[in-house]
């Protein structure tokens, strides 16, 4: 826990002026984490000899994540670009005796599209009017769900919820995410609106909601995440950031909150 503190400490130091100034700064820093997921989800599928292409995934992850960022009208065509070269490279690889690329092809597009596709959506939110309000205030949800089920779970965790993904996870800790989620939801509103420059008509109520909702979906990023390690034996995708693991084990909770906070505030809120 220690390690884990001072590490998101400095985390901290670095992403606070990323999150306020936005811009380039802030795509630095949000593609280091994704296309550094990008690099470990190829290589944990490798540990048990698949191959999805590397520079086609890595370079499709940049490439979307950019698009969607600063060229939102390109994003499609360039996604659906990056397919089309995927298949291209696969068929080949088939042809050259790999008897599984269909199976590297779809970890290939799946690489590129969760994280980048469905990791872009961290962009979007942050692209929003008052983006910097929103960001922290959708990740200071899953953080503190986070935080509470591992505090909780660690110390009263008795019932088991997904024995083979992640046998350490018990439904005691997903309750005190699902609370701790909404707790911080509506006080972060509260404390935005009173203390900060945060100008929406949102409500602590509809701040709560959303809450509940980060603290109860994006623990499923993290069980998908641990599906994919399950998969290639390894316990983390690397051992890059000291106390959290690699990239991937770091952002696998972000993806899913990046877009369910940035639907329900376009579609509830903004």
């Amino acid at each position: 826990m220690r390690k884990r503190l001072i590490t998101a400490l400095g985390l901290a130091l670095i992403g606070v002026p990323a999150i306020i100034f936005g811009g380039i700064f802030y795509y630095l820093l949000m593609g280091t984490f994704l296309l550094g997921a990008a690099w470990e989800y190829v290589h944990l599928f490798r540990a048990v000899k698949f191959e999805p292409q590397m520079h086609i995934t890595v370079g499709g992850v940049a490439l979307v994540t950019i698009m969607r960022a600063f060229f939102p009208g390109f994003a499609q065509p360039v996604f659906a670009a990056i397919i089309l070269i995927a298949m291209a490279y696969h068929l080949v690889s088939y042809e050259r005796g790999r008897d599984q690329s269909a199976l590297d092809f779809c970890m290939t597009i799946g690489g590129v599209t969760y994280i980048g596709w469905i990791g872009s959506y961290l962009f979007e939110l942050r692209n929003l009017p008052e983006g910097g309000w929103w960001f922290m205030l959708v990740m200071f949800c899953v953080w503190a769900g986070d935080s509470g089920a591992y505090s909780i779970g660690r110390a009263y965790g008795k019932h088991k919820m997904a024995p083979r993904l992640s046998p350490k996870k018990s439904w005691e800790g997903y309750a005190a995410s699902v609370f701790t989620g909404m707790v911080t939801g509506g006080f972060y509103v509260w404390v935005f609106k009173t203390f900060g420059s945060l100008t929406s008509d949102i409500t602590i109520w509809q701040g709560a909601i959303m809450g509940l909702l980060l603290g109860t979906l994006p623990p499923f990023g993290d069980l998908g995440e641990s599906m994919f390690k399950r998969q290639s034996g390894i316990k983390d995708s690397s051992d890059i950031i000291p106390g959290h693991g690699g990239f991937f084990d770091r952002i696998d909770s972000w993806l899913w909150g990046a877009v369910i906070g940035y639907y329900f505030l376009v579609w509830f809120i903004i």
